[in-house]
């Protein structure tokens, strides 16, 4: 795979998708066109991102199904503010498990498995509504979910009989937050329980972008495996201005304009080390 590029793109709920395409929009207003990768690799919000990012529609028409309300995607806002709880649990979870991952993966998708907060229908029905193409794209696209029965984390593309519809819907389905997603009878959750951005599935690849809205404590290592296999990393993370927009509530549809905005603007400010890497 000599010289080839891949565009990671993790999870952050809806401020991460709206900030991710913000991101994109920016670079490419600034001559960064990143949507050419040879790979796309998404988790969660980051699924839906490399899913429309290859539907064929320009960055900027992209970025106006963020921020006008007329194009907007219907979306669903769990009541409250889960988050805490979520990383609190998280970090429970952790301490109790002593550093394994495995075994702290099958306890939160127990975790997850428990939770019917939405019909899953209604929730698959805001991923329709935020893709713009339900089809496959012919450009490789990897979709990470994670089976909650046995907390093993896996990938979906074109060739594993499986819609994009589902693939994107089973990788947001956020634990303690939306219901697993049932594909062919198996319950699958969250990619990023797996963790949030799966950098290291981009391992082969010779110059890598990662886009990831959140914190990720495995990111660090994975982008030692990376280069340590001959890979140029260049990571792009919420800057100031962007974790300010996001919110308190990243899942919260308030946050989606201010994130988008924001990510734009950030994308413009760091177009010149990207294009080093990508061009």
């Amino acid at each position: 795979m000599a010289d080839k590029r891949a565009l990671v793109i993790g999870g952050g709920g809806v401020a991460g998708i709206a900030w991710a395409n913000g991101i994109v929009a920016g670079l490419a207003e600034s001559g960064v066109d990143v949507r050419d990768a040879d790979v796309l690799i998404g988790t969660s919000a980051g699924s839906n991102v490399t899913a429309q990012v290859s539907s064929g529609l320009t960055p900027e028409k992209l970025f106006a199904r963020q921020v006008d309300p007329a194009l907007q995607s219907k979306e669903l806002v769990p009541e409250g503010n889960p988050i805490e709880g979520i990383w609190e649990k998280i970090l429970e979870i952790q301490a109790e498990t002593e550093g394994n991952p495995a075994e702290a993966r099958r306890r939160l998708c127990a975790l997850a498995m428990t939770v019917h907060s939405v019909p899953v229908a209604a929730r698959r029905a805001v991923i329709e509504s935020r893709l713009p193409v339900h089809e496959w794209p012919r450009q490789p696209l990897l979709i990470t979910v994670v089976n909650a029965e046995t907390g093993e984390p896996r990938t979906f593309d074109r060739d594993s009989g499986v819609s994009l519809v589902d693939a994107v819907t089973a990788s947001s389905a956020v634990p303690l937050v939306w219901p697993c997603h049932i594909i062919d009878g198996v319950h699958y959750t969250d990619g990023g329980v797996r963790t949030s951005v799966n950098a290291d599935l981009a391992v082969g690849y010779e110059r890598v972008l990662v886009i990831a809205p959140l914190p990720d404590e495995e990111l660090e290592q994975q982008i030692a495996t990376l280069t340590e296999k001959g890979a140029r990393v260049e990571v792009i993370s919420p800057d100031e201005a962007s974790f300010t927009a996001f919110g308190a509530n990243p899942l919260d549809t308030v946050s989606r304009v201010p994130s988008a905005n924001a990510g734009r603007d950030q994308g413009k400010s760091v177009a010149a080390q990207v294009a080093t890497l990508w061009s």
